[in-house]
């Protein structure tokens, strides 16, 4: 058997094969990063930019645009910067805005059941209740069929931040009686409007930016807005002294982070992802950052000399029988298919995932006000 020999290399050629192979692995432990240019998306807020809505929406701005490593960058505008807050939706579908942060009952003239992603009949728990319902109990899927199938508006949504209990609202008088609110003219949105209409009030539809100016020329009785926070900022204790606080007209709600259909499914899988995650991200942080300043907001404005009242029991009673007589009406609307049977259709799947994860809570967890009063209660 003959020996094959190898010659060995000389010393140039070591030096030139090991920095080949220097080289070959410093390829393999260098990132693939695209040097692609930014994309850079036109945001708006539906808020007013002194309002810690708009905050809420930087924050889901500022984490998308570190996530993404300056592929990607959402440029934020406040509410009116392009469009009206009530125009955001439609100037999304049209291209006009690549993206914007609203809540969905802002769209309930164009179909009523837009407002159950977001100010639902109150038989979820807590808002992060519905927005569990949104993303594991068939509610993405609804809403994409109201959206694209019944709609045909092209844009996509993420629901996020969960929103505590909204307030009966900033009056003039105290709301001592539900038969105090037939014939007040009351600002309010979504299928709170239904309700309110079901129990005698005059109601009026305005942005966050427009309730105070109308609540000093008296234009309107009333209103809601949402938190103790905003309503600090936007000035609502200028104009009236009694804060109802509890009540079942918007028991709960979360934001709507929209995109352009074809914007958002035209960029790389990571970059749809990022604007997915980025929207889960946020509303966790949002979640921790209310408790923190509506609690403290809150205690500002009774200190401020407001009177913080809860709504009275047999104003809430009156709430939920008129919730009763809404809901049943919607439902059976045969006008049109996208009508009463999809809104039936959703609140079936929100009722089942309530009875379910609702019971589960309520059974399963020591009440909260019995170890509250144990520990901060006592004389």
């Amino acid at each position: 058997m003959t020996e094959t020999t190898v010659p060995a290399p000389a010393r140039r050629g070591l030096l030139k094969a090991a920095a080949i192979g220097a080289a070959g692995t410093a390829v393999l432990a260098t990132p693939n990063v695209s040097r692609a240019q930014t994309t850079t998306l036109r945001f708006q807020s539906t808020w007013p930019q002194r309002d810690i809505f708009h905050e809420f929406a930087q924050d889901y701005v500022e984490r998308v645009n570190r996530m993404a490593g300056g592929r990607l960058r959402l440029e934020l505008l406040a509410a009116g910067a392009v469009v009206g807050a009530f125009q955001l939706l439609d100037a999304v579908h049209a291209g006009t805005l690549d993206g914007g942060h609203g809540v969905s009952a802002y769209w309930f003239g164009k179909n009523k059941s837009f407002s159950l992603f977001g100010t639902t009949p109150p038989w979820f728990n807590d808002a992060n209740h519905m927005i569990g319902w949104f993303y594991y109990g068939g509610g993405e899927a609804l809403y994409r069929e109201l959206m694209h199938d019944v709609l045909r508006m092209n844009a996509v949504g993420f629901m996020t931040g969960p929103m505590p209990t909204q307030p009966l609202g900033w009056f003039k008088n105290p709301i001592e009686r539900a038969d105090q609110i037939r014939g007040l003219r009351y600002r309010t949105v979504g299928l709170a409007t239904d309700l309110f209409n079901e129990m005698g009030a005059a109601v009026v539809a305005l942005p966050g930016g427009e309730i105070v100016p109308a609540l000093e020329r008296g234009v309107i009785d009333g209103a809601e807005f949402n938190n103790p926070s905003s309503d600090r900022v936007l000035g609502f204790a200028d104009v009236a002294r009694n804060y109802m606080i509890q009540s079942f007209h918007q028991r709960v709600e979360c934001f709507e982070i929209l995109f352009n259909r074809q914007r958002y499914e035209g960029l790389p899988a990571e970059l749809q992802a990022i604007l997915r995650h980025g929207a889960e991200a946020a509303s966790a942080d949002m979640s921790w950052k209310q408790q923190d300043r509506y609690s403290r907001d809150l205690v500002a404005l009774a200190q401020g000399g407001v009177n913080v009242r809860p709504t009275p029991r047999p104003v809430l009673d009156a709430q939920l029988q008129a919730w009763d007589r809404v809901i049943q009406r919607l439902e059976a609307d045969n006008s049109a298919p996208a009508n009463g049977p999809l809104f039936k259709k959703i609140c079936d799947s929100q009722r089942e995932w309530c009875r379910r994860v609702g019971g589960f809570y309520l059974r399963y967890e020591a009440s909260a006000v019995i170890s509250y009063n144990h520990f901060f209660a006592r004389g």
